[in-house]
């Protein structure tokens, strides 16, 4: 099938620089933190070989894509509108999403605030959760000497000072700590250190990421770490640390739409070895999705997998969205 191609398109006011393959029905790809469009290298091809356009933008703020400033250009309606305007862009009148991480988020608030224009999603690693009762910064966890990752995030030049020292070393340490082999380690390590691991919890003193060189997983090539180095090394961690910031100012926005479900067809797939799937409260997210999700069809978990979902398992997340997709009507 070849190499995708790239373009830069117009949506929302500012410039995407988006990734495709193929032709078809559209399949939007919505990637997380810290990723880019090349997180779904392996789902282009497969996705344009089973008769689909496949579309992955870098999303705004990541590779070569628009990076506002202000922080407040970072808010999930943003997004939203952003995924409203490519579709525009390729006079699409409508697209299956598919998203993994922060984009599995705002994949969910895409379907269930536009379900005109996304007929579908696919979601990897990130529940559906429903609107919390509190300010969502309030309830994360921290102590005398570590706060939780996200509470890290908050404060504009912190991780983004620790983060680009070294790009390529950071996502190298990043892919391995949260992919279901560098998840295996740090578990083990803890045991035989007879101490519990503070999911997602990140030092006062020393910061979030490892003084250790740490190895590549399985399922990366050095080659493909570059791409990732040299991409975040052009365009910072400032932009995607912002969304962050506006988890907050998320939760009163989204008090608008308090009751509003994903009401498309949709498919969750998750590994058993993901942060994610540990949070406290995730098993109980799990269980109630259906709640939330009605036309759920299936949550698939994938044993060993750590949180890079379609990295790690290109082959079985591919099947299971050609196969997801295939079903659908129309």
């Amino acid at each position: 099938m070849g190499e995708p191609t790239q373009r830069t398109i117009k949506a929302n006011g500012i410039s995407l620089n988006v990734a495709e393959q193929g032709e078809g029905p559209m399949v939007l790809l919505c990637h997380g933190f810290p990723e880019g469009w090349y997180s779904w290298r392996h789902q282009l091809e497969a996705l344009a070989a089973a008769g689909y356009h496949a579309v992955a933008p870098d999303m705004r703020g990541y590779g070569r894509s628009d990076r506002p400033e202000a922080i407040d250009q970072y808010t999930i309606l943003h997004m939203v509108g952003d995924l409203v305007g490519v579709l525009d862009a390729f006079d699409a009148k409508d697209a299956v999403i598919v998203g993994h991480d922060w984009g599995a988020t705002i994949a969910w608030h895409t379907a269930r605030l536009r379900p005109d224009r996304f007929r579908a999603a696919a979601i990897l690693s990130v529940p559906y959760r429903p609107r919390s009762p509190v300010r969502p910064t309030s309830a994360m966890p921290q102590t005398a000497d570590a706060q939780f990752y996200q509470l890290y995030f908050q404060a504009p030049g912190v991780a983004e000072a620790e983060f680009e020292r070294d790009p390529r070393a950071t996502l190298g340490a990043m892919l391995y700590g949260g992919s279901g082999e560098g998840a295996a380690a740090i578990r083990a390590n803890a045991e035989r250190q007879g101490r519990t691991v503070g999911v997602g919890m990140v030092s006062r003193k020393d910061g979030m990421l490892p003084k250790v060189p740490v190895p590549l997983p399985s399922w990366l090539s050095a080659a493909e770490l570059d791409h990732y180095g040299a991409e975040f090394a052009r365009s910072g961690f400032r932009g995607p640390l912002n969304y962050y910031r506006n988890i907050d100012l998320n939760w009163e926005l989204m008090g608008a739409f308090e009751g509003v479900k994903v009401v498309v067809p949709s498919l969750f797939m998750a590994g058993d070895h993901d942060m994610v799937i540990a949070f406290p409260g995730a098993a109980e997210h799990l269980a109630n999705m259906k709640q939330w999700v009605p036309q759920l069809r299936e949550i698939r978990i994938l044993p060993g997998c750590g949180h890079w979902t379609q990295q790690e398992r290109p082959a079985e997340v591919n099947a299971a969205i050609v196969e997801f997709l295939q079903s659908l009507p129309g």
